[in-house]
């Protein structure tokens, strides 16, 4: 018999609760039934799962969801569910019983089988039963009431408030406004606590105790989202080409990855750059992405990183990765940038090489990604993934301008808020195919006015358009002052 559970997620980035989900179970290859199609406004599913081992597997991977229960009782009134569990005392079938003719979409008035109570009536296990509230608040006399509610129920073992055998649990969902709560839950569960989630390391993995960050280092629990939807698994070999201080290098190793990732940013890779951190004047000389995957205990999965410019392919053709997962510059707080000088018919001779500091120029989002999808569908094994950041004006988004590839099939798509005018996407590829264009195959559009419509808006502060101002008069003087020594080193060899 399938057994069946309650999801209970965190409610918050909801958009990427169903993406995560669907790729652990696709890559733990676990059969999900849903007994009640998933809604946005609920944060919970109800569904059916072969056996207990299947949910715990989910759960060793999971950040977006909080805990999970073996359910036993679901209804939308008090009443309803105390006669469902009343029911199933009787119920000897071994299966849940369905009336007919009822709701499809509404479990309410489904009876569990006997078997899942008796489990928990030995009279050496201790138990205790638990109530929890959504969008709503309780005193210890209001859940003592409803605990005693539940003495019909055939529990013959001590009660142990820490640490019991069993634990039980009495949910009561009032919906997802705060400001409009109502005087009845809207629905109530009772079961039996399973497992929780992998909550716990978003704080473990925090930005505020990581010791090497910069200013775009990603969100530790967005982090583990995008590891989870690469389907990271244990010795995957995964690469970053935008790889900045290296957050997603930690998510990945925890999920027992090698990494290996490359950036163009030697300041940034070698931990020079302007410390993040308010009041800090310098960095400390241990702070470095390999001194980051120290403090998680991850050292032998740090494979190097290397600076270079993405756009300019300096790996073998045959070099494959199990996974890409990526947040590219997006030319706001960090500048888009790659090899080149806007002067035509430019040379310089092998004597001065050695010694020549390139140039930059911008390195334009469509081009970027369009460089970015063609390396995936190069270098990923066939049914691998990449997970990468999209930003995008939210006004002008269409999925239809979204970044594609024929080799690569877009399979999650999710929006993060960054503000009234401005969102990014992370979006999830997998390599369908090795027949690779010869004209490349990706496609440029929908990002090409991102950074002007950004810094022309309202949304840039006085000083990320400082900053932007700084960063051109930089690259002209510069450049101007790396063409100067360049002709000077070419007349002095004529």
């Amino acid at each position: 018999m399938w057994r069946r559970y309650l999801l209970w997620f965190a409610h918050e980035h909801v958009d990427f609760r169903y993406a995560e989900m669907q790729s652990i179970i696709s890559l733990l290859k676990i059969p999900m039934k849903f007994i009640e199609t998933p809604c946005v406004s609920r944060p919970y599913w109800i569904v059916e799962l072969p056996e207990e081992e299947c949910i715990r597997k989910i759960a060793s991977r999971s950040v977006l969801l909080k805990n999970c229960i073996e359910l036993w009782s679901r209804a939308k009134t008090e009443d309803r569910l105390h006669e469902n569990l009343k029911s199933a005392i009787k119920n000897i079938s071994c299966k849940w019983i369905i009336p007919e003719g009822g709701n499809s979409n509404i479990s309410d008035s489904h009876i569990c089988p006997s078997e899942l109570l008796e489990a928990c009536s030995d009279s050496s296990k201790s138990f205790k039963i638990d109530v929890e509230t959504f969008c709503k608040h309780f005193s210890i006399k209001e859940k003592v009431e409803k605990i005693e509610k539940f003495s019909y129920l055939p529990l013959e073992g001590p009660v142990k408030l820490k640490k019991p055998d069993i634990t039980l649990s009495y949910i009561e969902f009032y919906g997802i406004d705060p400001n409009n709560v109502p005087n009845q839950p809207h629905d109530l569960f009772f079961g039996r606590w399973v497992v929780d989630g992998q909550r716990e390391l978003i704080q473990t993995h925090s930005l505020k105790k990581r010791h090497f960050i910069g200013n775009t280092s990603m969100d530790a629990q967005l982090a583990l989202v995008m590891a989870n939807q690469a389907r990271v698994d244990h010795a995957d070999v995964i690469y970053d080409p935008f790889v900045g201080s290296g957050s997603l290098f930690i998510a990945a190793a925890h999920f027992g990855a090698y990494v290996w990732g490359s950036d163009i940013d030697f300041m940034m890779l070698h931990a020079r750059t302007r410390p993040t951190r308010v009041g800090k004047k310098s960095r400390d000389k241990d702070e470095s992405i390999a001194g980051n995957m120290r403090q998680y205990g991850s050292s032998s999965r740090y494979l190097d990183v290397i600076v270079s410019d993405f756009s300019l392919p300096m790996w073998k053709d045959k070099l494959t990765f199990d996974a890409i997962i990526t947040d590219p510059p997006y030319g706001i707080r960090e500048p888009t940038e790659k090899i080149g000088i806007e002067r035509e018919n430019y040379t310089l001779s092998e004597d001065h090489l050695v010694n020549h500091i390139p140039a930059k120029v911008d390195y334009e989002l469509p081009h970027m990604y369009n460089d970015l999808l063609t390396f995936a569908a190069k270098h990923l094994e066939a049914g691998k993934r990449l997970v990468c950041w999209y930003p995008v004006i939210r006004e002008d988004y269409k999925e239809e301008h979204l970044p594609s590839h024929p080799s690569l099939k877009l399979v999650a798509n999710s929006e993060q808020l960054l503000s009234k005018l401005t969102a990014r996407r992370l979006l999830t590829y997998e390599k369908i195919s090795d027949q690779l264009p010869s004209t490349g195959g990706g496609t440029m559009t929908g990002t090409q006015n991102f950074r002007e419509k950004y810094f022309s808006s309202g949304e840039a502060t006085r000083k990320q358009r400082h900053e932007k101002r700084i960063q051109e008069m930089a690259a002209n003087i510069f450049g101007k002052q790396r063409s100067i020594l360049n002709e000077n080193h070419l007349k002095q060899n004529k």
